[in-house]
């Protein structure tokens, strides 16, 4: 079970570090251009990320079954990925 649990921990700390990275760039390019769209792909994928290290925070943190995180992270990462769309399809 602390294997696995490490496992989790190490790969929310890969998506965050991504994440974090990803969202970066799209604001920098934002910024760069006044993009609205840019705007909204760095939203997006700030949500995403956001998901991620609440979920993380609501599973190591909080006395809560694993189901709450889950729970958390499904609709920031529903949200994230809504507003990515919205990106792709913004003039």
């Amino acid at each position: 079970m602390v294997h696995i649990t490490s496992t989790v921990v190490a790969l929310k700390t890969i998506t965050l570090v991504l994440g974090g990275l990803i969202t970066y760039f799209a604001f920098k390019a934002y910024r760069r251009t006044g993009s609205p769209p840019l705007r909204a792909l760095a939203l997006g994928f700030g949500a995403v990320t956001l998901g991620s290290l609440l979920a993380g925070v609501v599973d190591r943190l909080l006395d809560t079954a694993g189901t709450s995180a889950l729970a958390v992270e499904s609709a920031l990462t529903a949200v994230g990925f809504a507003i990515i769309l919205y990106s792709l399809y913004a003039e």
